[in-house]
């Protein structure tokens, strides 16, 4: 039976996969689906209402970025922006005879390695994909000793969506800048708790997603450094500067804008509120009970990630079982979901197969409180021991 509770709350702990809108956010979208409806691209007066606030939230977005507005690229999402920065930086690369290799790492988000993929099997490049340690995170020599002379363009997360741990992002890209290669990053997990400073983190360029800090879904950004090549990959109007032609989602970037400057500015509280509940959780659930094992690095993770793997339980028993208790949580990427396969992630990270599928993500988020935790130290445990119970008597 549910635990008692004093409210009927969703303990939602899967911050991860979304986060819902917040007010403010809403707030400023609301006026452009209304009274402010025009197509930016319109010549009279609506329309230019319309761009107008396109570019001011462009503006806002490149001082987060510390990069300049028309670096600035507006899309649907991180699975778009991932896509334009692989497959349109690698196609313009080849037709100026700079390119025929990609390089990437073993636990990237499916968005980087389908793409990586694809560029193998329908357009002839080659790629090396680099793997991992035993704690989710990719040695930068590696990484560099993957680059040949004809690489077009290297792509190292910043963050992994599944066990958390930060990548050494900016000691790769001072590298492969000064070798003239191409690099991306997709920091779609860490925009609410990373410092996104482009020059910071050498970067050409970088993905976001709004959903993921509290901004809408469908709408995303790739910052791309000028002078990089990139190809268009949605041709038509020739919106964004050519690179993405669509009629704009005024909306969605005015939205995704104000999220992330609000993001930027309650970076250190958001850090702290969330690391202090992650160690708490960390901490009691892997003394409550055997077989519960923390993945992905233990400290140089994102604040917000604890993820595990629990012997003797599956996960979408586990995710059910929560799930009754009004928990939501995730067995790692929530674009897989409904996948029993082995986690790619954990797989690249040399876990068994069959101590992979107990795989559990917690993602804390800013709504997050003590309560929470004590609800999942409370029906956690006592839930694993009965599937390990049914295992055995199976």
């Amino acid at each position: 039976m549910p635990i008692d509770r004093d409210d009927d709350r969703l303990i939602y702990l899967d911050c991860s996969a979304t986060t819902p809108v917040r007010a403010d956010v809403l707030e400023a979208m609301l006026p452009y689906f209304g009274e402010r409806f025009g197509n930016a691209g319109g010549a009279y007066s609506l329309g230019r209402k319309a761009r107008g606030a396109l570019e001011a939230a462009r503006i806002d977005v490149a001082r987060v970025l510390g990069c300049r507005p028309a670096e600035v690229v507006f899309t649907s999402g991180g699975s778009e922006s991932d896509n334009l920065a692989l497959r349109g930086v690698a196609l313009a690369m080849r037709a100026a005879g700079r390119g025929n290799h990609v390089v990437t790492t073993a636990i990237e988000h499916e968005a980087v390695l389908a793409t990586v993929h694809q560029l193998e099997a329908c357009f002839g490049f080659e790629a090396t994909v680099v793997g991992v340690d035993g704690d989710g995170r990719v040695d930068p020599e590696a990484v560099l000793d993957a680059v040949r002379p004809d690489t077009a363009v290297v792509s190292v997360m910043l963050a992994n969506n599944e066990v958390g741990t930060l990548q050494p992002v900016a000691a790769i890209g001072a590298v492969l800048r000064e070798r003239g290669v191409p690099f991306h990053t997709d920091a779609v997990q860490a925009a609410a708790y990373v410092d996104l400073g482009v020059e910071g983190l050498h970067v050409d360029l970088l993905s976001l997603s709004a959903h993921k800090f509290y901004g809408p879904k469908g709408v995303g950004v790739l910052y791309v450094r000028d002078g990089t090549p990139i190809a268009a990959c949605q041709t038509g109007g020739g919106q964004e500067g050519g690179r993405r032609s669509g009629t704009q989602n005024v909306a969605g970037a005015v939205g995704l804008a104000r999220a992330l400057v609000l993001a930027a500015g309650e970076r250190p509280a958001a850090c702290a509120h969330a690391a202090a509940l992650r160690d708490q959780l960390v901490a009691r659930l892997t003394a409550a009970a055997d077989g519960i094992r923390l993945t992905g690095h233990p400290t140089n993770r994102l604040p917000s990630h604890a993820s595990f793997c629990i012997e003797g339980a599956p996960a979408d028993a586990m995710l059910l079982g929560l799930d009754l208790h009004g928990i939501c949580a995730s067995s790692g990427s929530a674009c897989s979901s409904g996948n029993l396969a082995p986690s790619h992630v954990l797989t690249a990270m040399g876990v068994p197969a069959e101590i992979a599928t107990g795989a559990l993500r917690f993602s804390l988020g800013r709504m997050t409180t003590d309560a929470d935790v004590d609800a999942v130290v409370e029906v956690l445990p006592p839930l694993v021991e009965r599937l390990r119970g049914v295992r055995v008597a199976e």
